[in-house]
């Protein structure tokens, strides 16, 4: 049957075929018939529609408006746009209702393709081609910034920063009026065939309509074939660390962040980090149970005091500032992201308070310290404002007032300087 033949009923809330059955009908509710409209997958559907019709004009109307889509793509519709209203409520649920275990488990990715140097890919290395859709507040979007930066891709990649509030249907755009986002491109969605998007979801629904996973940031975005190619932190990372090495500069090339000797070394760090430190801060805040908080607190605390004592050995040995001793690597990248936002927001919001940084963790602190003064890729790409303000804002369910506090002071103590307990043991 074709759509056309279809009719939304006011009095029934059904739809119908025939729309000369209801001829004698005379009076007809447009308001309900346009909300509903929308509900039922004619998304198109306008007050211009209905104004100044009679029921049976509006009728005929629709045989008009919807000849070229037939039952079944209706269906779709309906089903899509119902889809899209029910996910408003997952997005800010952290942990699936009913789950008794109390864990926050984080989704996979959905585009995980590639920007290849291979003949004939889909995805070639061309300059100014894709674009980083990402949030200063998301430590995963992080990872990418620091190494467009570290890589010297600012020509070769553009970028824009959504507004650090995350709400019932994920990351916004900001408008013109906010003055409350500060920072370099946080902008609204500056690409062609995106004029109103107010959202990143309309990003994901305009590549696929059948969208049903998170609207995560970070999005590598190819802009002439107006598709995500891929929305995984850890592979756009490596990806932006060689796949432009042929048309970049030899001090920008020589940048290598996972180099052949440590790759194993840098696989088997990646593997325990980011399970206990970058998402266990993740599982301890967002834990529904006392006993899923606990086992995941410890564990991040257990992975913390493996950290501190590499960095100690390094520093026994002489080794060099870095994870790895004299090499930066995605390592350094990857526990960065975590660690700069550990004292400002993960002690308080996540209740990731057994011990800080600052005053618990002098080799770590120290480390931090030297990649946010002297490393201008990590301090280049770190906003406070947006951290503190999306994590103590957005997260309602953990900070229902949306207060945000003002310590600690300063976000990050400058080189030389300790608070004042660690000062006294001098």
């Amino acid at each position: 049957m074709n759509l056309g033949r279809l009719l939304y009923r006011p009095q029934s809330y059904r739809l119908f075929a025939s729309p000369s059955s209801l001829k004698s009908n005379t009076s007809i509710n447009r308001t309900a018939i346009f909300s509903a409209a929308g509900n039922r997958g004619l998304s198109s559907l306008t007050q211009h529609d209905l104004r100044g019709k009679t029921i049976q004009q509006f009728g005929h109307h629709l045989v008009r408006k919807y000849s070229g889509l037939n039952a079944q793509e209706f269906a779709r519709n309906r089903k899509t746009t119902q889809r899209k209203d029910n996910m408003a409520s997952k997005i800010t649920e952290w942990v699936k209702p009913g789950d008794k275990s109390g864990e926050f488990k984080r989704p996979e990715s959905s585009f995980r393709n590639w920007i290849s140097k291979e003949p004939g890919a889909q995805f070639p290395p061309e300059k100014g081609r894709y674009h980083l859709y990402v949030s200063y507040a998301c430590p995963w979007a992080h990872r990418t910034l620091i190494a467009r930066k570290l890589k010297g891709l600012e020509d070769f990649i553009s970028f824009s920063v959504v507004h650090w509030h995350m709400g019932e249907k994920g990351w916004r755009f900001p408008t013109p009026s906010d003055t409350d986002a500060e920072g370099e491109s946080v902008i609204p969605d500056p690409l062609p065939r995106h004029e109103g998007y107010t959202h990143l979801r309309q990003l994901y629904f305009g590549v696929n309509p059948d969208y049903s996973g998170r609207f995560t940031v970070p999005v590598l975005f190819d802009k002439k074939a107006n598709t995500i190619v891929n929305n995984e932190s850890s592979e756009i990372l490596r990806m932006l660390g060689s796949v432009f090495n042929d048309q970049l500069p030899a001090e920008f090339a020589s940048v290598d962040l996972y180099p052949e000797a440590l790759r194993a070394a840098i696989d088997e760090a990646g593997t325990w980090t980011y399970d206990a430190i970058n998402n266990g801060v993740y599982k301890s805040g967002f834990a529904t149970t006392q006993e899923a908080y606990e086992r995941n607190v410890l564990a991040l605390f257990e992975a913390l005091d493996r950290v501190e004592a590499v960095l100690a050995e390094n520093e026994k040995k002489g080794k060099g500032p870095f994870f790895f001793g004299e090499t930066l690597t995605e390592t350094d990248i990857r526990l960065f992201v975590t660690i700069v936002r550990f004292d400002p927001v993960y002690v308080q919001h996540f209740k990731c308070n057994i011990r800080d940084i600052r005053s618990g963790y002098p080799r770590i602190h120290k480390w931090l310290r030297h990649l946010y003064w002297n490393v201008p890729a990590f301090q280049d790409t770190t906003n406070f404002l947006h951290i503190k303000n999306h994590y103590t804002k957005s997260h309602t369910q953990i900070n229902p007032h949306s207060i945000a506090p003002v310590g600690p002071l300063p976000d990050i103590l400058p080189l030389g300087r300790e608070v004042a307990s660690v000062e006294a043991l001098r």
